[in-house]
């Protein structure tokens, strides 16, 4: 087999592949289109763009892995369409990002990097740079994952209150970690500091827009290390000048590199180049991880983490048959891929939410073998009142024992329900 490691990943990641006696090939951008015709899989961070042209070039292509949690830099539609299964690693970099959070909001609570850059220009402005103490501040989380619970531990240890909207989360589950989970409004209201920890939807697009800051406190404070596309950045500029925001704190923006954002150049935003994720450990995590994951699916047929079909545990695929791949390019227990392309999660009960196919694929064709369904019932990657899995929580343990399993499958996704919030006992078994 052939696998193209097109972004840099650990040494340890390439070792595994090799280990095999595959193919590993690290070719540079401009060779990647030659390179990938004959590929088995392809290995990507950020950097690269797997779109619909490159994925045209890729005649075998089975498996993309992506080293890291987002996958906007994948079209999930065009690799859906080719039956190319995508996998991410969700969590390898959760600290990480943690960390990185509350040292922009350390840093913005106390000038830091002004203060640095004033004194490394010969000055001494002891008075200039006055902070506040972030000890009895609120803390307002959107987004409650993997990531929001990492900076909710941490700030807790800070003595600050810890507010959160994540309308996937029950309030059992947030009081583990002594977080209360609040309205959207009222979070903007009562919070000293804001982070974002939630991904782009149609739902959370703009989630911080002109309205949304007009409900902030004056001179609170924005962290954003999870998506620039969460952000009206005109918006934001100008709650920063007028001060009604005392400070913003950015690792990620709209448009990377932010050539044309206007919150470049204001005194009061500190900016970093979407580095939240990039330490040594989280790094060497994820390449390890998705380097495991991708040689697993090819030589076993074992899925994990796939963010575009269903996952398949160790334990279950003995009982099930090898998974194919998707488009049936290996016989096995999943016939046909058939994602049905609704705008809205009607199979998951019509509530009207807006259906991200990113995230959310139905599969009525494939698990109808396997439990006798109506034809375009959602198998629940969206919740019966139709509320699609956002996906980054911790993955639920119902795997694959809702394929007709009786009531072991139906404890395991109660067991998902209870943390996670009852959404059919069909619950959400692909979220990572």
């Amino acid at each position: 087999m052939k696998i193209i490691v097109a972004d840099k990943i650990s040494e340890r990641g390439i070792a595994l592949l090799r280990e095999t006696g595959w193919e590993v090939l690290t070719p540079a951008a401009a060779d990647l289109p030659k390179e990938i015709a004959n590929a088995d899989g392809l290995v990507v961070r950020s950097a690269t763009k797997v779109t619909p042209a490159l994925l045209e070039q890729a005649k075998q292509l089975r498996v993309i892995g992506r080293a890291g949690v987002g996958v906007d830099n994948v079209n999930m539609d065009a690799a859906t369409h080719r039956g190319i299964l995508v996998m991410n690693t969700p969590g390898g970099n959760s600290v990480s990002v943690a960390e990185h959070t509350l040292a922009l909001m350390l840093g913005l609570a106390r000038s830091v990097p002004q203060a640095s850059a004033s004194t490394h220009a010969g000055k001494w402005e002891k008075s200039g740079f006055s902070g506040t103490e972030l000890r009895g501040k609120t803390l307002g989380l959107i987004g409650f994952g993997r990531i929001g619970t990492e900076v909710a531990k941490r700030a807790r240890a800070l003595e600050m209150k810890v507010l959160a909207y994540d309308p996937y989360v029950t309030p059992a589950a947030a009081r583990e970690f002594e977080v209360e989970l609040v309205p959207l409004d009222d979070l903007l209201k009562d919070s000293d500091v804001v982070s974002l920890h939630t991904s782009v939807s149609p739902a959370t697009e703009k989630i911080i827009n002109a309205a949304a800051i007009a409900k902030m406190k004056k001179g609170a404070r924005l962290i954003n290390c999870a998506r620039g596309e969460l952000i009206d950045e005109a918006a934001l500029a100008e709650a920063l000048r007028s001060g009604h925001l005392a400070g913003a704190a950015l690792d990620t923006f709209a448009e990377e590199p932010p050539k044309n954002s206007p919150l470049i150049g204001l005194p009061n935003v500190i900016a970093t180049p979407h580095i939240a994720g990039s330490t040594r450990e989280a790094q060497e995590e994820v390449g390890t991880a998705i380097a495991l994951q991708v040689r697993d699916y090819l030589q076993h047929g074992m899925i994990r983490n796939a963010v575009n079909m269903p996952s398949v545990s160790a334990a279950a695929l003995p009982r099930i048959g090898r998974a194919p791949g998707i488009s049936g390019r290996a016989s096995g227990t999943f016939h046909e891929f058939q994602p049905h392309p609704y705008p809205l999660c009607g199979g998951a009960g019509g509530a009207g939410v807006s259906h991200d196919s990113r995230r959310h694929t139905h599969w009525p064709a494939q698990l109808r073998a396997r439990r006798k369904s109506k034809p375009g019932e959602c198998f629940r990657r969206c919740s019966r009142a139709g509320l699609g899995c956002r996906g980054d929580h911790p993955p639920s343990r119902a795997r694959i024992s809702e394929y007709g399993r009786g009531n072991s499958g139906k404890r395991r996704a109660s067991s998902h329900g209870r943390r996670y919030g009852r959404t059919g006992w069909f619950a959400a078994y692909s979220c990572s």
